[in-house]
């Protein structure tokens, strides 16, 4: 039996995944068209959304995705860390490099989750909350190599290994998250070394599918 729904609260959600998917922004009559309801709805909605932050209009009178989005957003993170933690976990121990998750914020990577091998004399040391630049190392290409993929297309997570780092000496390998909505990431490691053993490919490209199978 299907369970019984809230349509105004169905409506705000749509309105909310409409302004997330526009760079512009929509007016009340974009949004209503997309919709299928009147604009007096629209209205009501959007009133509801802006008191608590989740909407703002700009001058000319478009709607937006307001700030109180990113608040909602900072308590996904842990959750994002608990589901992945055990894939992340086996990942480190299994190569004894430094396991990560990494995820797209705005124009950068964020880096939510670190596991560290626990039997290793010497291992990377790789800190939570670090951002780069998505083109900057194996992490952010593993994306930007995702993101080229054919839509609908359902491969292997495309695998990305770098060699090592003038300033750290470390290198690394990653591989991208597929098939989430309204996430973009990878999984990856980091380790000493001037090159990435060939057996790290494979296990790095199983530890993104099992991590993307626990976030759906």
């Amino acid at each position: 039996m299907t369970a019984e729904t809230s349509q105004t609260l169905d409506r705000g959600v749509q309105v909310l995944k409409l302004l997330a998917d526009s760079e512009r922004g929509l007016t009340v009559t974009e949004l209503a068209g997309r919709l299928g309801v009147n604009r007096t709805v629209v209205y009501r909605l959007l009133a509801t959304l802006e008191q608590h932050g989740l909407v703002r209009r700009d001058i000319g009178g478009r709607a937006r995705v307001g700030l109180g989005v990113l608040r909602l957003a900072h308590r996904v993170h842990p959750l994002l860390r608990e589901a992945a933690l055990p894939a992340l976990r086996s990942l480190a121990e299994d190569l004894g490099a430094t396991a990560h998750l990494t995820l797209v914020d705005g124009n950068d990577a964020l880096v939510v989750a670190v596991v560290e091998p626990s039997w290793t004399d010497f291992h990377v040391a790789y800190r939570t909350g670090l951002r780069h630049q998505l083109d900057e190392n194996a992490a952010g290409r593993a994306i930007l190599a995702a993101r080229a993929l054919p839509y609908g297309a359902r491969p292997e997570p495309p695998f990305v290994a770098s060699g090592a780092e003038e300033r750290s000496g470390a290198c690394g390998a990653a591989a991208a998250l597929l098939g989430l909505s309204g996430i973009e990431g990878c999984v990856g490691v980091v380790m000493l070394g001037g090159m990435v053993p060939e057996r790290v490919g494979p296990r790095v490209v199983e530890a993104a599918a099992d991590v993307a199978e626990a976030l759906r």
